[in-house]
C-alpha cells in the first residue's frame, strides 16, 4: 500500500512494503527521489534491518545453530502495518514472525516513524528487544537521490558535488566487495567538496567511519539553488554509493557494517553489532532535507 503524506512544501509517498520512501517531490514538481529503474538498482530508500550489507557467505551462526540472510536483512522485502496516519505523518510496524524466524531467531518490534516538517522528510527509527535474550543487529537507511535531479536543465553528473559535515578527514573503510577490508582502512580528506564521477563507484561504496553526534551528507550542484541534505544521528558509518554509471546517488546512515573479508560468521563477533537487552528500546533518528 502506498501511504501519501503532504504539506506546502513537499508531497512524499512511502511504501508499506519495506516502509520505503519512494517519492519526494517539491512544490516545483521536481522528483528527488531515484525512481528505482531495474537496468541500475531496482529500489528507493530501503530500511536496512537486521543486518546492514552483506554476511559472508550470506550466512551466520548463532547459538550453535547456521542461518542464512540475504544482503542488507529482510525488513525491505516484508509489509509493515500502519499504526498511526496523519496529513503529514505516519508510523510503520514490523514485529518478528515466522517468516523472520527462519532467518533470525529474535523476538523484535521494528517502528518507522515518517513527519513531515517544512521541508524535511525525518524517520525516527525504534528497535526493541520482545524477547528474554539478549539481541544482536545492525539498522541503516539507503536513501537514493536522482543526478542529476529531474525537471532541472542542469544534466551533467559531475555538475553535482557531495558535502559531508563536519568537513574533515575520516576513516575510509574499504571494500573486497561485497564485503569490508578492515585491515585495508585508510584517511579521506572530506574537508571540501567530493565531485561525483561515476568511476568514483566502480570499485563499490565509499564508507567512512564516524563517532560524530551528527553527521550531515550534502548534494548539491554549483549551478543550481537545489539539493538535498541527510542528517543522521548518531550514525556509526556512513555510505556514499551508485551503480555503475547509474543516475543516481545513495547517502546513506549506518548504524552497523557489511561483514570483514576475514569474518568468522559468529554473530556476537560481528563487527558493528549492537547488542540489545530485553525490554530495552534503541532510537535513532536520520532526516532529508530538500533545498
Amino acid at each position: 500500500m502506498l501511504v501519501n503524506l503532504g504539506n506546502e512544501y513537499l508531497k512524499v509517498i512511502i511504501n508499506t512494503k519495506g516502509a520505503e520512501v519512494t517519492s519526494i517531490k517539491n512544490d516545483q514538481n521536481i522528483e528527488y527521489i531515484w525512481q528505482a529503474d531495474s537496468n541500475f538498482w531496482g529500489r528507493h530508500a530501503p530500511i536496512l534491518f537486521p543486518i546492514v550489507g552483506r554476511l559472508k557467505d550470506d550466512q551466520y551462526e548463532y547459538g550453535g545453530k547456521k542461518y542464512s540472510m540475504g544482503q542488507h536483512g529482510f525488513a525491505r522485502e516484508m509489509e509493515f502495518s500502519v499504526t498511526k496516519r496523519t496529513n503529514d505523518a505516519v508510523t510503520m510496524q514490523l514485529k518478528s514472525n515466522a517468516s523472520t524466524f527462519e532467518m533470525y531467531p529474535f523476538h523484535f518490534t521494528l517502528t518507522i516513524s515518517y513527519l513531515l516538517s517544512g521541508s524535511k522528510l525525518k524517520a525516527e527509527i525504534s528497535v526493541i528487544n520482545d524477547g528474554s535474550n539478549e539481541m544482536l543487529f545492525s539498522v541503516g537507511a539507503h536513501p537514493a537521490f536522482n543526478v542529476p535531479l529531474d525537471n532541472l536543465s542542469e544534466k551533467d553528473y559531475s555538475e553535482y558535488y557531495i558535502n559531508v559535515f563536519p568537513q574533515r578527514t575520516y576513516e575510509q573503510v574499504p571494500f573486497k566487495a561485497p564485503y569490508i577490508d578492515l585491515n585495508s582502512v585508510s584517511d579521506i580528506d572530506l574537508s571540501k567538496s567530493l565531485q561525483l564521477k561515476h568511476e568514483i563507484f566502480y570499485d563499490d561504496a565509499k564508507v567512512i567511519k564516524t563517532s560524530d553526534k551528527k553527521l550531515i551528507c550534502r548534494l548539491g550542484n554549483k549551478n543550481l539553488d537545489h539539493g538535498v541534505e541527510v542528517e543522521a544521528n548518531k550514525p556509526e558509518y556512513a555510505g556514499l554509493w551508485s551503480a555503475k554509471n547509474a543516475p543516481f546517488v545513495c547517502l546513506e546512515p549506518w548504524w552497523g557494517v557489511a561483514d570483514d573479508i576475514n569474518a568468522d560468521g559468529i554473530l556476537a563477533h560481528k563487527n558493528g553489532i549492537k547488542h540489545l537487552l530485553s525490554e530495552q528500546t534503541f532510537n535513532t533518528d536520520y532526516s532529508i532535507k530538500i533545498f
